[in-house]
C-alpha cells in the first residue's frame, strides 16, 4: 500500500474466456498418434474395397440379382432396410471402378484424423444419402452404388478443417474440392444417375463436420480484479484524509 492510499499491487485485467478457443492450429496429437491413425484408416479403407469387390464378383455372378433384390425402392417401406445394403451393391464393373478410386481417397482422408469418428461420419451419410434416395427418387428405379458415400465423405472433408480449425485439414479439403471439382456436375439432374442420394450424402457429410467437430475445454479465466484491491482482497484506506476510528477510554 503507498501512502496515498493506493494499492502497491499491479491490478492485471482478466483475459477473455474465449481467447485460446479462437486459435488456429495445425491439428491435434503429435506426429506419431496421427500416423497410427492413418495406418489404421489406410488398412480400414482396404478392407472396405476388399469386401465391395468380393461382393461385386458374387454378384456379378448372379447376374446382379443381389443389386435388385436389396437396392433402394423409392418409397416402398419393404425397402427401407436397403439403405444399408445399398452401398455395398453395384450395377456393372464400370460403376464400382468409377465409385473405387474416390471411395479410397475420400475414404483415408476422412478417416486418418480418427476411426473411431470416422465410423459415425459414415453412418450420417449412408443415412443421409439412402433416405434422400428413398424419398426423392423416382418410384420405378433401383438405386444402389457407393456414390452416395462417396460424396458425403468428400462434403465432410472440405469443411472438416474449418469447424476444427486445423489448417493443415483445410488446405487438404480446398485441394479435393479443386481437384474432384467435377464430380459437382453429377449434383445436377441426370438420367440414369441417382442425384439424389449425391445430394443427400453431400449434406450429410458437411453435416457431420459440424456434428462431430473437435470441442475443446475453455480455458478458465482469471478472476477481474477491481481498482483499489490488491490480490482479490480489500485492504482498508488510511492516511490523513480518513478519519481514524476513535479512541476508547482509557487511550
Amino acid at each position: 500500500m503507498t501512502g496515498n492510499g493506493r494499492p502497491a499491487g499491479q491490478v492485471t485485467p482478466a483475459r477473455g474466456r474465449d481467447a485460446a478457443r479462437g486459435r488456429w492450429d495445425l491439428g491435434p496429437g503429435d506426429a506419431e498418434s496421427i500416423l497410427a491413425e492413418a495406418r489404421k484408416a489406410f488398412f480400414v479403407m482396404a478392407g472396405v474395397l476388399a469386401v465391395l469387390w468380393i461382393i461385386q464378383i458374387a454378384n456379378w455372378a448372379d447376374h446382379y440379382r443381389l443389386t435388385y433384390e436389396y437396392g433402394i425402392r423409392p418409397r416402398d417401406i419393404g425397402s427401407l432396410p436397403a439403405i444399408f445394403s445399398a452401398p455395398f451393391l453395384h450395377f456393372s464393373w464400370a460403376h464400382i471402378e468409377g465409385n473405387s478410386g474416390p471411395l479410397f481417397i475420400f475414404g483415408f482422408l476422412a478417416a486418418y484424423r480418427g476411426v473411431a469418428k470416422f465410423a459415425a461420419v459414415t453412418v450420417v451419410v449412408v443415412l443421409t444419402s439412402g433416405l434422400t434416395a428413398w424419398l426423392a427418387e423416382p418410384s420405378v428405379t433401383v438405386g444402389a452404388g457407393a456414390s452416395g458415400v462417396v460424396f458425403g465423405y468428400f462434403g465432410y472433408i472440405m469443411v472438416r478443417g474449418f469447424f476444427d480449425r486445423h489448417v493443415i485439414d483445410m488446405i487438404i479439403g480446398a485441394i479435393m474440392a479443386l481437384c474432384f471439382a467435377y464430380q459437382f456436375t453429377v449434383l445436377l439432374p441426370q438420367a440414369g444417375i441417382g442425384w439424389q442420394a449425391h445430394i443427400g450424402g453431400l449434406a450429410g457429410g458437411v453435416a457431420s463436420g459440424w456434428f462431430f467437430r473437435d470441442r475443446r475445454p475453455r480455458p478458465a479465466g482469471r478472476p477481474v480484479t477491481a481498482a483499489g484491491t490488491t490480490a482479490g482482497r480489500n485492504l482498508p484506506r488510511t492516511g490523513p484524509d480518513v478519519p481514524g476510528k476513535p479512541a476508547g477510554p482509557g487511550s
